[in-house]
């Protein structure tokens, strides 16, 4: 293996264990806006880790997979705030 993928493996390892610490907040947050954020993070270690897998399998099609995911959790995240803030 060469340095490159190394890095980019230990890199997934990063993005996975930020993944999992937001899954704790989310379940254990106490309060709705730990939660909003936590999912937003989690969103978007979601976002990375589908990049790096369009990346191993060298298939450009799931980066547009991203590309969508991307689009609806900041819509989520958006509709959420407006919720909490009682304007919506």
């Amino acid at each position: 293996m060469d340095s490159l993928t190394i890095i980019l493996f230990v890199a997934a390892g990063f993005i996975l264990l930020a993944l999992l610490l937001a899954l704790y907040r989310f379940i254990k947050g106490p309060h709705t806006t730990d939660r909003v954020i936590a999912f937003d993070v989690m969103s978007i270690a979601g976002i990375a880790l589908i990049a790096m897998i369009s990346l191993f399998s060298s298939r450009i099609i799931y980066l547009d997979v991203a590309i969508v995911y991307g689009l609806l959790g900041f819509i989520g995240v958006i509709i959420i705030a407006k919720y909490l803030e009682r304007s919506l």
